[in-house]
């Protein structure tokens, strides 16, 4: 997960950065100095992604268009 695709996660589901900060069980300064671009553990960058994740957020790989996030359709049971 890069710094941008954590920002745009973020404004997609209309979080701040405490209500990141708090799903994913660290710090506010750790969610910003991710999205400054400093190195984590790849621990912590884990359960950012997994709470954006568990959000409905999913992340795109570079695949030619550049990498980003979606949000996850719903599921219809009909």
């Amino acid at each position: 997960m890069l710094a941008v695709q954590c920002k745009m996660a973020r404004a997609a589901i209309g979080w701040g950065v405490r209500d990141l900060a708090k799903e994913a069980g660290v710090s506010p300064d750790t969610i910003a100095r991710l999205e400054r671009g400093e190195e984590l553990k790849a621990s912590t960058i884990e359960a950012i992604r997994s709470a954006l994740e568990a959000a409905g957020v999913q992340f795109i790989p570079e695949n030619g268009g550049g990498v980003g996030v979606r949000l996850k359709g719903e599921k219809h049971d009909k």
